[in-house]
C-alpha cells in the first residue's frame, strides 16, 4: 500500500487507524476477487460443488462489511476528521458498500448456476459471459488496485473499462433472447443465465464506482453521474 497519500498526524494511533482500515478494504477486496472468479467457474463450467462454496461464502464478506463499517464510525464519532482525512473515511464506507454489493452478486450467480441443466450451457452463450466474466474481475482487480495506490489516473482507464462490458452483456442478451423466441420451454432456466449476466453488467457499474471514490478522494471531485471526459479531467487536476 502506497502511505504517501496519508496526511501526517500528530497521534501516531490516527495514522495507524486509517492505514488499517485501507489494508483491511484491500482484504475484502480480495476475497470478493475470489468469489466473483469462483461464480464464473461454476458458472461456466458447471461446477455445482465451487458454486456451493460461493454460496456459503457469502457471510463473509457481509461480517467484514459490518465490522468496517463500525471502525468508521468509531473515526468519525472519535477523530472527527477533516478535509483529505474525511474523504479517504468516506470513501472507505461507499467502497465496502459497494463491495458487498458485488458479493451479492456474485452469491447470486453461484445461485443461478447450482439450477443450470448441462444442456442449458451447451446451448447458451457460456464463452461469452466468462470473457465478460474475466473482463468486470479485470475491472475490479484495477480499481482495488488504484483505490490501494490511490491513483485517479488510473482510476479513470479502468473506469473506461465500463464501456466494453456494457458492450459485451448486450450481445449476450440479444443472443439469449434469441434463444428464448426459438426455444420458449427453455425461458425460465435461460432467465438464469440473463439475470447472471446482469449481475457481471452490475460488477463492472461497482467497479467503476470505486474508482469514482478514488478521483473524489485525491481530487476532492464528486464524479459521479458524470461522462467519462469528465471525469478524466478531473482526475488530471490539481489536488485540493
Amino acid at each position: 500500500m502506497d502511505k504517501s497519500f496519508f496526511t501526517q498526524h500528530i497521534s501516531k494511533q490516527f495514522n495507524e487507524e486509517l492505514e488499517d482500515i485501507v489494508n483491511r478494504v484491500m482484504t475484502m477486496g480480495g476475497l470478493v476477487e475470489q468469489q466473483l472468479a469462483d461464480a464464473v467457474t461454476a458458472m461456466v463450467e458447471g461446477d455445482q460443488e465451487l458454486g456451493e462454496q460461493v454460496v456459503t461464502r457469502d457471510y463473509q464478506i457481509n461480517a467484514m462489511e459490518v465490522e468496517l463499517d463500525e471502525e468508521c464510525t468509531h473515526i468519525l464519532a472519535r477523530r472527527q476528521p477533516t478535509a483529505s482525512d474525511l474523504r479517504l473515511v468516506m470513501a472507505v464506507i461507499k467502497t465496502i458498500t459497494d463491495l458487498e454489493r458485488i458479493g451479492d452478486e456474485a452469491e447470486r450467480i453461484g445461485r443461478m448456476a447450482l439450477h443450470l441443466l448441462e444442456v442449458d450451457r451447451v446451448a447458451s452463450p457460456m464463452a461469452e459471459m466468462a470473457q465478460l466474466g474475466d473482463h468486470v474481475r479485470r475491472m475490479l482487480h484495477g480499481a482495488l488496485d488504484a483505490f490501494t495506490r490511490m491513483d485517479p489516473e488510473a482510476a479513470v482507464k479502468v473506469a473506461q473499462m465500463d464501456i466494453n462490458a456494457d458492450s459485451q452483456y448486450e450481445v449476450i442478451l440479444r443472443r439469449l433472447t434469441q434463444r428464448m423466441k426459438e426455444d420458449t420451454e427453455a425461458i425460465p432456466r435461460v432467465m438464469d443465465i440473463v439475470w447472471a449476466a446482469r449481475s457481471l453488467e452490475r460488477i463492472g457499474d461497482r467497479a467503476r464506482n470505486i474508482c469514482e471514490y478514488v478521483v473524489y478522494f485525491v481530487k476532492g471531485k464528486d464524479v459521479r453521474h458524470t461522462s467519462f471526459e469528465k471525469m478524466a479531467e478531473e482526475a488530471t487536476g490539481d489536488r485540493r
